[in-house]
């Protein structure tokens, strides 16, 4: 083993019933470096570190080695792959630690932050509960978080996402392991807390002479921390090497690929490339468009949906008998129009009220406030039975798409269901086809039909989404986050679906992100959201090349380049 490697990875193979799902990595980490693993999910990339934790479940076959270098000159090396479970507790933590990816699942909703943290210490180092907590305090101090006696004594329900993120990493941090493991810990998060969260994974390494394993998707994130890079494809390294070869002179397709299909902030492409363009050999660039965004929409034009002085209140504490005593304002007296044809994006940070908004206008929850008329038609007055009628109209499609499909029924079954309720088609064999023929469209396998959901991919559940909004013929679709938790690949065979589809069907288009790479490809106009109000809104190319706002200036400094 080299002197100055801390971690050497050999032939590292894993299997789940008999299929290999990562077959002979090789890698190494040296001390104090960010090595940054990149590829779809199902690359191998999550399993690869979960097999040096000793965290793969006990169906998985292992095999190959993994050797951490010793604590001290004199300490020999450890193969981490053949360590029982009692030698591996005592690595974890203290010899290498882990970020996940979503930290209200990886965090206890049961104790408070601040004893999670404490229990990592409590374990691995012999310190009064007083001295734990004393160093859990500095510790949140040191990763940045407000208030850290409040956090200390808050669940996790209680704090924000990126308030939970640093807590994860201070529980990675509290034993000062010699090797951190991020695993996509910045996926789930605006472009702002993104970027707060990357930088100060950044100052921590460098104070603390860490190594990192960073796990991401987004090259955009990787050019911001890594060395070096590995970029893995369907469980094998297709290449390897320092991160300003790699992501500026990349010599295989795949990484090719992974790097054109990130939405661009300099052009605008009518269609991203993809992946599979780049593996089957072609490279020609993407046609760019200089049409205008919104020449469709007329200084005479008459909106589709005109949206006034619109407020949703949210109770935060009531009275015993159930009288509201403090509110909060998710939506704050918004007025907006969307015209008959265009997208309009909506973006803003996590807790804005972005999709309270969409919801709201969609009537799936109460407002407390304002008008929202659909081509001349007040929608905040009517009752629940005229509002069905009308859902063929104005459809969603959720952020989330495992949730948002029922897994006891097929995939056919949830695209028929609309058609059955609303009554249309003359019989079931009309309808059937009806769906078979968008679920072609919309660029599923033939054989989909009688599938379950579980069956499908993240990238292909959100198809079938997109097919059930699309099969009633809707004028006013709300995407909601419906793109946020694809891979840059997949969103990026989405997005042009979606923009096919939108040809297609001419359906106009409530696009609502987090992402500006992704809301400036798809948009005609953009409104920035900022705490239940409206703070910016123009024609995309124009906002993004002279936002008026510092807080519309503030999330487009905030995204990752390359």
């Amino acid at each position: 083993m080299q002197s100055d490697n801390i971690l050497e990875i050999e032939n590292l193979s894993v299997g789940f019933g008999g299929r290999h799902v990562v077959e002979g990595l090789s890698l190494s980490l040296r001390r104090g470096e960010t090595l940054g693993i990149v590829g779809e999910s199902g690359s191998g990339k999550s399993v690869s570190s979960l097999s040096l934790m000793g965290l793969l479940p006990a169906t998985a076959t292992v095999s190959g080695h993994a050797w951490l270098a010793g604590k001290g000159k004199e300490e020999p090396p450890v193969d981490l792959l053949s360590l029982g479970e009692e030698e591996l507790r005592r690595i974890r933590g203290q010899r290498i630690s882990m970020i996940f990816q979503e930290p209200m699942t990886s965090l206890n909703p049961s104790k408070r932050c601040g004893q999670q943290v404490e229990e990592m210490l409590l374990l691995h180092e012999q310190v009064s509960r007083s001295e734990a907590k004393e160093r859990v305090l500095q510790l949140f101090n040191e990763v940045m978080l407000p208030r850290p006696e409040n956090i200390y004594n808050s669940y996790p329900h209680e704090i924000s996402g990126g308030q939970k993120q640093r807590v994860m990493i201070a529980m990675a941090l509290i034993c000062s392991p010699d090797i951190i493991i991020a695993d996509e810990p910045t996926t789930a998060l605006d472009v702002t807390v993104q970027k707060a969260i990357l930088d100060l994974l950044r100052t921590l390494q460098q104070r603390r002479g860490m190594a990192v394993i960073f796990i991401t998707h987004d090259l955009g994130v990787i050019a911001q921390l890594a060395h070096r890079v590995a970029v893995m494809y369907k469980g094998h390294m297709v290449e390897e090497g320092l991160a300003s070869e790699v992501l500026y002179h990349p010599q295989h397709p795949y990484t090719k690929g992974l790097l054109a299909c990130r939405p661009p902030l300099d052009s605008r492409p009518r269609r991203l490339p993809t992946v599979a363009s780049f593996l089957d050999g072609e490279t020609s660039q993407p046609e760019v468009s200089h049409d205008a965004r919104i020449s469709h929409v007329g200084e005479d034009a008459q909106p589709l949906l005109r949206v006034r002085n619109l407020r949703v209140e949210y109770a935060l504490e009531r009275s015993l008998t159930g009288r509201v005593k403090k509110s909060l304002n998710a939506v704050d007296g918004i007025s907006f129009d969307i015209f008959k044809g265009e997208t309009l994006g909506l973006v803003g940070e996590s807790g804005c009220g972005k999709s309270t908004l969409g919801r709201a206008l969609l009537r799936l929850i109460d407002t407390a406030d304002g008008t929202i008329e659909y081509n001349g038609v007040r929608l905040d007055t009517m009752t629940v039975r005229q509002m069905r009628q009308l859902r063929t109209k104005l459809q969603i499609i959720f952020q989330d798409p495992y949730s948002s499909l029922n897994p006891r029924i097929t995939v056919g079954e949830a695209i028929l269901e609309p058609l059955r309720i609303h009554n249309i088609g003359n019989d079931a064999s009309e309808r059937i086809m009806q769906v078979k023929t968008l679920m072609e469209q919309v660029g599923l396998p033939a054989d989909s039909f009688n599938r379950y959901p579980h069956e499908f991919s993240g990238g292909q559940r959100q198809r079938v989404c997109i097919a059930r909004a699309l099969v009633l013929k809707p004028e006013l679709v709300v995407c909601d986050e419906s793109v946020s938790a694809l891979d840059v690949s997949v969103q990026a065979q989405v997005l042009n679906l979606l923009s096919d589809l939108k040809e297609q069907y001419g359906f106009t288009c409530l696009f609502i992100t987090h992402d500006l790479s992704v809301v400036k490809f798809i948009s005609d106009r953009i409104m920035v959201m900022r705490q239940g109000r409206i703070v910016e809104q123009g024609e995309s190319d124009e906002l993004y090349a002279h936002p008026q706002e510092e807080y519309t200036r503030s999330l487009l400094d905030a995204i990752p380049r390359l």
